[in-house]
């Protein structure tokens, strides 16, 4: 037996999971790929979880409740970088329909890219501090749906 094949059994006997790895079926060629590693969408992964951040931040301060809040430059340069997400979520879109991918993700963004808007100007709307802050919580959630719809491993079609 070659020193490799002993050192690779003795790996197998010694880690689990390496064993467990060693037990799954190959990857099939032909199985979806996450697109999550590309720059376009590694970038919208990180454009949405940075104002998600922000979001959350309002929520647990209550600073959206502050006079003059939706005219000062904290909202006002953050609807500048949600309506570039949006954008971006449109781009990420138009790249995957470009490809021929018929998939999940390429509705979805194109989904988020015409609620993001939507979410932002519910959250300028609301009339007090309660349904401001379910407007802030729906805008948390749909940032945070982008990340994990970017992220999440792709299932193959049945």
């Amino acid at each position: 037996m070659s020193c490799g094949l002993a050192l690779a059994a003795a790996l197998m006997l010694s880690d689990p999971s390496v064993a467990a790895a060693a037990a799954q079926p190959p990857v099939a060629a032909d199985a979806p790929v996450s697109v999550a590693h590309e720059p376009l969408f590694a970038d919208l992964v990180t454009r949405s979880g940075a104002l998600k951040t922000i979001v959350d931040g309002w929520i647990a301060s209550g600073a959206a409740d502050g006079d003059g809040f939706m005219a000062g430059p904290a909202f006002t340069g953050f609807k500048t970088q949600a309506t570039d997400l949006a954008a971006r979520d449109l781009q990420g879109h138009l790249v995957l329909k470009e490809r021929g991918t018929d998939n999940d993700l390429k509705c979805i963004l194109r989904g988020i890219s015409e609620d993001m808007p939507k979410k932002v100007a519910a959250v300028e709307a609301a009339p007090n501090a309660a349904e401001r802050k379910v407007a802030l919580e729906e805008l948390a959630y749909l940032l945070n749906d982008n990340v994990e719809v970017i992220t999440s491993p792709p299932k193959p079609a049945v």
